[in-house]
Parts: C-alpha cells; structure tokens; sequence
C-alpha cells in the first residue's frame, strides 16, 4: 500500500508544479501555444524578429561588458497579458528562472530589461543558483543588475523594493564597482 501511495505522489509532483509552480512552465512554453525558434519564444509570432532582436543584442551586451555566458538561457517573451498570468507575473516585468530560462512580460519588452534578466542569469551560473538567490543580499543581486543593465530609469521611477535596494547600496557608482565579481579576465 505505502509503495502504490509513493508511486501515486510521483506521478502527481511535476503534474502539480506545472500547475502551481508558475516558472516551471518554462521548460516547454510550446505547451501555452508560444513559438520558439532558437532560444527565443513568443506567444505572437509577428513579434519573433522583435524579441529575437532584443535577446540577441543583450546576449552580445553581457558578453562584451559584464562577462561571457556559460550558456545561453530560453528567452520567453510574452505580447498579451493572458501569456504573462499563464507565466505567473503579477507586478514585476521579467524574472529569471536559474539557469535555464528568463521571462518577459507584456509590458517588459524593454533592452534594459532584457539585459538586466541576463546579468541574473550570468550571476546564477557563477554563483549558483541557490546560493545567490539564498546567500547574496538583494542589493548586491539587484544592485549589479540595475547598474550593469544601463536600466535609464531614475531610481524614484523603480519598484518599490528595487528602489529601497538601489537606494541603499549607494547608488549607481557603488554598484558598478560589483562588476569586477562577474567579469572574468580575457
């Protein structure tokens, strides 16, 4: 009996976290109807030579000025806002999922933003995931992401918590000084 109730609850898990484990989701985006060619994917194909336009470019960002990649990351974009729920976003604009993927909101389709999801990405795959999510201040993770992205909006115009961290990390100049953290020598 414990053996066909273990058997049951194995079945059941990945069952259960795509259905409320939202970034799961991720893993085959092909399933909410989005398109992928590449890395990149969109719920409206019209918008692939946009999103794919905006990852490439930040791809060669980060590696020109932050650090290489190990690997690049699934880049999912969505264009309505039923393919952002789907994604689990409430009020931010992107997020990062370890180093598998990132995701972009309907309203998030900005470089910046782009950039800054992969500095995250680049932080997971030399911090690890787990440790810089658990064991990294937030003002250094979010921190090195706004600076390094060229984010142009003033700190007043940022997230409420984003705000508090940039804020309390002294600024733009003090966080640019975390690049050296990232960026491996030539």
């Amino acid at each position: 009996m414990l053996k066909r109730i273990v058997f049951i609850a194995l079945l059941a898990l990945p069952v259960a976290a795509w259905a409320f484990v939202k970034p799961v989701r991720v893993l085959a985006p092909q399933l909410a109807g989005l398109t992928c060619h590449g890395k990149v994917c969109v719920d409206d194909l019209s918008r692939l030579p946009e999103a794919t336009g905006l990852y490439e470019n930040a791809v060669r960002y980060v590696r020109d000025s932050v650090g290489e990649l190990r690997a690049e990351p699934r880049a999912v974009f969505c264009s309505t806002k039923a393919c952002s729920r789907y994604f689990g976003f409430t009020s931010q604009n992107a997020y990062t999922v370890a180093t598998v993927a990132f995701v972009i909101r309907d309203r998030g389709w900005k470089p910046y933003l782009v950039r800054h999801e992969l500095i995250h990405h680049l932080q997971n795959e030399h911090l690890g995931s787990l440790r810089a999510w658990l064991l990294k201040p937030i003002w250094f993770r979010e921190g090195m992401a706004y600076s390094l992205s060229q984010d142009p909006r003033a700190i007043a115009e940022l997230p409420f918590g984003v705000r508090d961290v940039v804020q309390a990390s002294g600024q733009r100049a003090a966080l640019a000084a975390s690049r050296a953290s990232v960026k491996q020598p030539p």
